[in-house]
């Protein structure tokens, strides 16, 4: 790790920090999630030091649905923080400026959505952002710039690359211990078997991952919708869309020629599903892969068989890399696959990392503990360019 963290910096300075707050929105109604408990941590550091706190974070994207304010992100960051948190309406206008002036020691201001900010998003160089009039009317403000933003690491928005580059700068805790243990895979050398769970819903997400890591993993566990399109790979009939879906052909058009590479090259490395899951008279139903002869219902996750002959290659492993589910666990009749690896995972003595979009939330939603592993990643984009070596943009510009 080559840049500063919180360690090197002193006490009671003006700081602007990135965090990724951003979250699910149902009705208007932010919906609480890990990454307010993870950032939680740093935010009380730099109170706990006397620090002034201004909090620059994004939610959404213009247009959507869930691109709306802050305030309240201020709340609810306020109740893990267990201290008081203001809003301003405003992120580098003279409202903004008036209240980061008014800042004192231990004091924490939240700063409007970056994205409101039409410098923000476009992705162009850190040197182009470096001299937005956005980061140049914040920058002479500060002492320092703290980037916790991991899970937005991968983007090359002036919030996350701009400020480094005019400012002294420093990762925040979450950006520290996301970067240790997502780079790990690459860095760390293990004597015993290394197991990856890949699944999710992006073939070129799995394809990359396994491309990458074909050396330093030695047993891929496949699942989800790219999990049964290597089966179509492998000569079952699945991995077809039926009816109105549009998850599976596009996919296999754009990637079958890799996928049945991989499997061809790789198949000793590779274990694919026996059993699928689907959804029968409003009950889970498993049908055997060797018995299905055409495929009529949507797979809605493995099935019993595969966690059984998963979970003994999970326990005699030293480290196990888990990105992306298995199935739809969000629905309980179709958690098998996700959890069960998970519990695999957590009753082994193993170094481990879950993450992957939201593969993180079925730890809580089925009763495990996060210390029950050893990292669970609170990124999606990152950790998977992280997995496949690709650089990480905001943390390129902290190293520099």
């Amino acid at each position: 790790m080559t840049f500063q963290t919180l360690d090197d910096i002193e006490d009671g300075q003006r700081v602007l920090v990135r965090l990724d707050l951003n979250s699910p929105v149902e009705d208007g109604e932010v919906r609480d999630n890990r990454r307010f408990d993870r950032h939680a941590e740093t935010i009380r550091e730099l109170v706990d030091r006397g620090f002034e706190t201004a909090v620059m974070a994004h939610q959404g994207r213009p247009g959507r649905d869930d691109f709306i304010s802050l305030s309240q992100h201020a709340d609810i960051l306020e109740d893990h923080i267990d201290s008081p948190v203001d809003f301003v309406a405003d992120t580098f206008g003279e409202d903004a400026l008036a209240a980061i002036d008014d800042l004192s020691g231990g004091d924490v201001l939240v700063l409007e959505n970056t994205r409101m900010c039409d410098e923000e998003l476009p992705e162009e160089d850190p040197e182009v952002k470096a001299e937005t009039e956005f980061v140049q009317t914040l920058a002479p403000e500060f002492d320092a710039y703290v980037n916790d933003a991991y899970s937005a690491a991968h983007r090359s928005h002036a919030s996350l690359v701009g400020f480094p580059l005019v400012m002294d700068a420093y990762a925040g805790r979450v950006m520290e211990t996301e970067y240790e243990a997502n780079t790990a895979i690459a860095e760390k050398e293990f004597e015993g078997n290394v197991t990856m769970v890949v699944g999710g819903t992006k073939a070129t997400d799995v394809i990359d991952v396994m491309t990458h890591l074909d050396e330093k993993v030695d047993d891929f566990l496949l699942g989800g919708i790219a999990g049964e399109l290597f089966l179509r790979a492998a000569d079952y009939p699945v991995g077809y869309d039926i009816d109105d879906a549009d998850l599976y052909d596009h996919q296999w058009e754009a990637n079958s020629e890799k996928i049945e590479s991989m499997l061809d090259e790789h198949r000793d490395q590779i274990t694919l599903a026996v059993d699928l899951a689907y959804e029968d008279d409003g009950s889970r139903a498993e049908q055997s892969v060797d018995d299905i002869e055409e495929k009529t219902v949507s797979y809605l996750d493995v099935g019993s068989e595969t966690v059984m002959e998963y979970s003994p290659i999970i326990r005699d492993s030293e480290a196990v890399f888990v990105k992306g589910a298995l199935g739809m666990f969000e629905d309980e009749r179709f958690s098998v696959g996700t959890a069960g690896v998970l519990e695999a995972i957590a009753d082994t003595d193993c170094f481990s990392v879950v993450g992957g979009g939201d593969t993180s939330r079925a730890i809580e939603m089925y009763g495990m503990e996060e210390d029950e592993f050893g990292h669970v990643s609170i990124a999606g984009g990152a950790y998977i360019r992280a997995l496949t070596g690709a650089e990480l943009v905001g943390v390129e510009v902290l190293q520099r």
